[in-house]
């Protein structure tokens, strides 16, 4: 049964064409079930023994995949090559890049018709649904458990995005970021604005001033991008789908037509787009938004708070960059951001040695000292607090104070605002933009939009749920 799911995966995935963004994922998995019911290979692993703290991993190798280019990937690398050199316990890790996230989930699931290619994986954060029902993995919380790790070390806001309802932590977070909303505050004085707005129909009260005392062409650059509207949901403390927004079971439905959350976040989008404060700056893959801002056109823009110092670098101390947190849809919201990023998964390979020696790497990743090191070199979140104690972190957060708006905002979001987990979030990232780009193009009103959202998005999750059942 499981080799007929995966080669109907495998052809399925050829249809589709998957978001090219940092944070999409694979639309099926192999061990998922239809209507919500939980798989049940996914419920715990068989190879981690009471021994498992004591296993004697000396002379083991061990493969690890990841998506890391670039200077991310050089940190990646240093990371690698100190635990090789360091490591007493006789560990070698193989470290090899696989392209981008899609590549690499999508070369899993071919590995995953004979032998497993690997003993740990980065994988984005739109492939943790994907993940938990393929029953191909350790769970995170077993090794936890068996080692007697102390999982209170981990910002709590990053770890629940990992967590179902149950308790669970599947995968162990690595690289997380959160959106901001960056501001030039050089126009921002020029306008005499003193308060940074914290939701869209504030950004459009300022509009006029910036544009006509601030010097700004745009007030704000907004990418047309899923994330986004994900984050626009969690903001104001809505589920994205049903069966607890697909932690207490896979999803069956979205719910943002339902509770009125798509439309809210549609109606202040286009009301902005309507008044001339926030153009049509294309997808995010096309950057225009980053540059829009960097060459001081865009008074505004929203981005990762990863873009941190490529944003300080492209717009070469022209003008001051300010951060503040990702705006709500109205004032009233209380709710909070949900991290993007990827984690890594441990795969089940039936061998408890090299789930031991894995999981002595991941402990080494996500050692205070390790995760200064990587928020430093890339600006992703240290996802251990004790991180912010190393002198690595203190130094940076002293060149960078703009990050510290990161961390604080981490901080006041609550594990209620983790976002969604949904298997088919790649095609639903593309239902979304598509509809927010013909609303914005004037084809279809942001009623018709969250309509045309819904039924789609619908109409995908019966089909995976069909493909699965």
């Amino acid at each position: 049964m499981k080799r007929r799911v995966i080669a109907s995966i495998l052809a399925a995935a050829m249809a589709f064409s998957l978001a090219a963004c940092g944070n999409t994922a694979s639309n099926t998995a192999a061990g998922a079930t239809a209507e919500g019911e939980e798989s049940v290979e996914s419920a715990g692993s068989s190879v981690i023994t009471d021994n498992f703290k004591n296993v004697d991993t000396n002379g083991t190798t061990i493969t690890f995949w990841h998506s890391m280019g670039g200077v991310n990937g050089e940190a990646m690398d240093y990371l690698v090559n100190k635990f090789n050199e360091e490591n007493e316990d006789g560990i070698t890790v193989e470290s090899v890049y696989q392209g981008e996230y899609d590549d690499t989930i999508n070369k899993l699931k071919s590995a995953q018709i004979g032998n497993m290619g690997a003993d740990l994986v980065q994988i984005y954060d739109l492939g943790t649904r994907f993940m938990i029902d393929s029953g191909w993995v350790i769970p995170m919380q077993d090794m936890i458990d068996a080692d007697g790790y102390d999982i209170s070390q981990i910002e709590p806001n990053v770890a629940a995005y990992y967590t179902t309802d149950d308790g669970t932590m599947y995968s162990m977070p690595f690289n997380s970021s959160t959106p901001l909303l960056y501001y030039n505050k050089d126009m921002f004085e020029a306008a005499g604005i003193t308060e940074v707005p914290a939701s869209l129909p504030e950004i459009a009260e300022i509009g006029d001033a910036l544009m006509e005392k601030g010097g700004a062409q745009e007030v704000i650059a907004i990418s047309i991008y899923g994330w986004y509207f994900e984050q626009f949901l969690c903001k104001q403390g809505l589920n994205m789908v049903d069966n607890g927004n697909g932690r207490e079971a896979a999803a069956t439905k979205v719910e943002f037509d339902e509770n009125g959350g798509g439309l809210n976040i549609l109606n202040a989008w286009y009301d902005l787009y309507e008044k001339g404060y926030a153009p049509n700056v294309g997808r995010s893959g096309s950057d225009t938004a980053t540059t829009d801002f960097t060459s001081g056109k865009a008074a505004m823009m929203l981005a990762s708070t990863a873009s941190l110092k490529q944003v300080l670098e492209d717009s070469g101390g022209n003008f001051e960059v300010g951060t503040a947190y990702y705006p709500a849809v109205s004032p009233d919201d209380k709710g909070g951001v949900s991290i993007g990023g990827a984690s890594l998964w441990a795969l089940n390979n039936q061998d408890e040695t090299k789930a031991a020696a894995t999981w002595k790497f991941i402990k080494f990743l996500i050692s205070p000292e390790s995760q200064a090191y990587w928020n430093a070199q890339t600006g992703y979140f240290p996802i251990v607090t004790a991180a912010q104690e190393e002198q690595t972190f203190k130094d940076n957060i002293a060149k960078y104070p703009q990050f510290q708006t990161a961390l604080d905002q981490l901080h006041d979001s609550t594990p209620e605002s983790a976002g969604a987990l949904l298997s088919v979030f790649p095609e639903s990232r593309q239902i979304v933009e598509t509809q927010i780009e013909n609303m914005l193009n004037g084809n279809v009103t942001p009623e018709e939009a969250v309509d045309n959202m819904a039924s789609e998005i619908n109409k995908t999750i019966e089909e995976y749920n069909l493909v699965n059942g």
